[in-house]
């Protein structure tokens, strides 16, 4: 029998390869006894078996394949259609793509899972395009809820309205004046707020911003409601926070949503360390759909520091790193920035840490294992974000490292002077970027810049040609968190509607090879879990993203059209779409 188990899989195989015309199906069908060796212990049945459309290993070693067969959450078989049958039993799974295209588990790299179920409860103004819509959606909220209660909304960003300007807590006040109104920006670094809830948090002409913040001012020195930064503080004191069971609804909420888009992982960035336990409690009630690698805020440092890394639900939930900021955001002006921002000369932005502060973290962190992640945004940000690493690693000698390898991570990595480009790779700094930032700031980055800091912005390819590793994500619900914009940004690296400024450096767009990477081998490389994840091999764990057609090859624009079929992790389905297949596929 060993003998069959051998020899009948590279029979199959060379039928496939020689006796069917190319693209098509060459295997028998699943039903067809020749093949259904699991029956007849063989093999051991699997649980899943998937065929019958292009499938993508983001392995270079063998980039694709034509079948793929899983059993108890790992690959067991990834090769010609014509040997993954003997792995189909009474009880196996067998789903034909029938016309659609299987990935590995696209990685969101940089998501706040929380906030994304947030904004599925609260007022959402991603899409608002003027002062006098963002007035009516306040106007119609506030309406729904009870005289002198707080009206929290997210996502507006006014780099496109026509009246090209932030809005104020006049154009609040004249929507709701009876409801403290706080409306976050879309990048989370900025809020504007109306006169209501400016006297509630006492924020008047007498105050002053924080270390680290700033507020906007009318002529005669009163608030005009923009707060940025770290001024927001005192304004959110007002927004109640969610009780334990609510939280974790949201936070489940959050997960099903990236899940039904297509996404697999989330590197879950800013997360309270009181949170983790909640998080892991839904993984291990089969509530949590997604695998979720989480960055802490930095207050949770001596926490983690004595358990990293921290491992719960059978690895779904890994806690290992923390989260710092350098500056602020390029959009609010608070990203630091080396020289003045060309629209605003008296600024170069925000830059927040104390070098013996963040060094301090750096080294200790060295020492305990625990991953840095730095949200680095100006090109001022990401020098002093290098020039601190370099201190640290050359503070602890490799020898009392706890890692050979630190993998600290750079978070945004926006505007970075083409000087320090190849410090990246130097240092061994993750390059965490987000591409539908790229293709969302193209439309002010020119005016905060000026055309000769582009060609240190968004350099994704150049990045890569000087060696560095990068990764990417989302930064939802800053961005509206879907793979499908986020692929489309990094390979044709222009707005939704094909538009790309001639100072845009088209140049720095990625391969749809590479792309590919960018969102599954290389987030599992960022998130020490290359050996188990990013890749369709035998025998690492089961997560795979499935769409209706296949962006590798489709014209870009289609990129943004095709639907998230299915979404596979640890084996498990745990998204399909109600018209996924088109057919009936069992096996």
């Amino acid at each position: 029998m060993r003998a069959i188990q051998i020899l009948l899989p590279f029979c199959l195989w060379a039928l496939a390869a020689c006796g069917a015309p190319s693209g098509e199906s060459a295997a028998p069908a699943p039903e067809d006894a020749a093949l259904d060796l699991a029956a007849d212990g063989a093999v051991p049945a699997a649980d899943l078996v998937f065929w019958g459309g292009d499938i993508y290993t983001a392995n270079d070693n063998q980039p694709r394949v034509q079948a793929v067969a899983v059993q108890g959450g790992r690959i067991v078989f990834a090769g010609p259609q014509a040997g993954a049958g003997i792995w189909i039993g009474a009880d196996t799974r067998v789903v034909d793509l029938n016309g659609g295209a299987m990935y590995p588990g696209f990685t969101d790299s940089h998501v706040h899972v929380l906030g994304v179920g947030v904004r599925e409860r609260t007022l959402n103004l991603d899409d608002v395009t003027s002062i006098p819509e963002l007035q009516a959606r306040v106007a119609a909220a506030a309406e729904e809820l009870e005289a002198g209660s707080v009206l929290y909304g997210r996502g507006w960003i006014e780099t496109h309205w026509p009246e090209g300007r932030f809005p104020n807590r006049h154009d609040l006040d004249a929507a709701a004046p009876d409801h403290a109104v706080i409306l976050t920006r879309a990048d989370g670094h900025a809020l504007v707020a109306n006169t209501l809830a400016l006297q509630q948090a006492g924020i008047n002409a007498d105050s002053v911003a924080p270390e680290g913040g700033e507020i906007l001012r009318e002529a005669d020195g009163a608030p005009d409601g923009m707060l940025i930064d770290a001024a927001q503080g005192a304004i959110y004191a007002l927004v109640d926070m969610p009780a334990d069971a609510v939280r974790a609804d949201i936070y489940a909420q959050g997960a099903e949503v990236m899940a039904s888009l297509g996404w697999t992982g989330a590197h879950d960035v800013s997360v309270p360390y009181e949170d983790v336990a909640m998080i892991e409690g839904l993984a291990e009630a089969g509530r949590l759909p997604i695998r979720d690698y989480i960055s802490i805020n930095p207050d949770g440092y001596a926490w983690l520091a004595t358990q990293t890394p921290r491992i719960a639900a059978d690895g779904r939930v890994i806690t290992r790193a923390i989260k710092m900021y350098m500056d602020g955001a390029l959009g609010s002006r608070g990203a630091a920035l080396l020289e003045p921002y060309s629209d605003r000369p008296e600024s170069s932005g925000l830059l927040f840490p104390e070098g013996d502060e963040m060094l301090g973290v750096m080294t200790e962190a060295l020492r305990s294992g625990v991953q840095v992640n730095v949200h680095a945004i100006g090109d001022r940000g990401n020098r002093v974000l290098l020039d601190w690493v370099e201190e640290a690693l050359a503070n602890v000698p490799a020898d009392e490292r706890a890692l050979p390898e630190h993998r600290w991570r750079d978070e945004h990595s926006q505007i970075i002077d083409p000087a320090d480009i190849p410090r990246f790779a130097e240092l061994g700094v993750i390059a965490s970027m987000q591409p539908s930032h790229a293709i969302g700031d193209l439309y002010f980055a020119p005016a905060r810049l000026g055309e000769e800091r582009l060609a240190g912005a968004y350099a994704w390819q150049s990045l890569l040609d000087a060696g560095a590793h990068i990764t990417g994500g989302s930064d939802a619900p800053v961005e509206r968190g879907d793979p499908r914009i986020e692929f489309y940004a990094a390979t044709a690296r222009a707005s939704l509607d094909g538009f790309q400024g001639d100072d845009w450096h088209g140049e720095e767009a990625l391969s749809r090879a590479d792309a590919l990477k960018l969102f599954t081998a290389w987030p599992a490389y960022a998130s020490f879990r290359e050996d188990e994840l990013g890749t369709i091999e035998e025998g690492k764990i089961a997560d795979f993203t499935i769409f209706s057609a296949d962006i590798m090859t489709i014209p870009e624009a289609d990129i943004l059209t095709v639907e998230p079929w299915m979404t596979v992790v640890d084996g498990a389905v745990e998204f399909e779409a109600a018209n996924a297949f088109h057919q009936s596929d069992e096996g």
